[in-house]
């Protein structure tokens, strides 16, 4: 299967593959174009943070179709049409070519994994990797999460809250110059709505030494 670029993320993250704190960092990106806001290709926010459970494991977080209200999300379903590609650069220089890929396809009912692996394509365009895949049914709207294990890897895939925070009135206020600064605690403009969330958990030695940029993209079959 070959794929062309649908969306890239809005940001970079860098993520040190050596033990670190508890820390993270995050993109978010919630309003795209008509094309493809609210459909299985629309990236909100990427996450990579050492594992909570593990210290030897990255895990990795895309999440799509935001601002899914709790009464559409059970009916909210991921693209069978649509490959989320996880872009890893591990090079000395940080050249933000991907090294590694990490792959999601879904078909009915099933997300299907491959790797993290050299790429058979690199840039705007994305091959599907041949190698035997992970797979895990897709968790259901409200029923117990379905986990994916193989070779250390995990794999989830299914609606889940929006865990990003902001405050989208006070920043408007700010903007606009009737504000000079965000309230502690803030309003959160995505309370209460849901997205659909790829969570792949890899132990760090399959990403290679020292720190690694990743970038994330969904891309549409030709």
């Amino acid at each position: 299967m070959r794929l062309k670029l649908n969306l890239k993320t809005l940001g970079l993250a860098l993520v040190a593959i050596v033990a670190c704190a508890a820390s993270y960092l995050i993109a978010a990106d919630h309003i795209d174009s008509p094309a493809v806001t609210g459909t299985g290709s629309d990236i909100t926010d990427v996450y990579a943070f050492q594992s909570p459970a593990n210290a030897n494991n990255i895990v990795f977080v895309v999440n799509v179709q935001g601002l899914l209200a709790p009464t559409a999300t059970a009916a909210a379903s991921f693209d069978e049409e649509v490959m989320i590609e996880i872009n890893i650069d591990n090079s000395a220089t940080k050249d933000n070519t991907e090294d590694l890929v990490i792959q999601a396809a879904f078909d009915n009912g099933k997300v299907k994994v491959y790797g993290p692996e050299a790429p058979i394509q690199k840039g705007v365009m994305s091959t599907l990797l041949k190698s035997s895949p992970i797979e895990a049914s897709i968790s259901a709207y409200g029923a117990n999460p379905i986990i994916g294990e193989s070779n250390g890897i995990k794999v989830f895939a299914g609606p889940r809250d929006d865990p990003f925070f902001f405050d989208l009135n006070q920043f408007k206020a700010i903007i606009g110059g009737t504000a000079t600064s965000f309230n502690n605690p803030g309003t959160d403009a995505f309370a209460g709505t849901n997205v659909l969330a790829l969570v792949i958990e890899v132990p760090k030695s399959m990403l290679g030494s020292g720190s690694i940029n990743i970038w994330a993209t969904s891309n549409r079959e030709m």
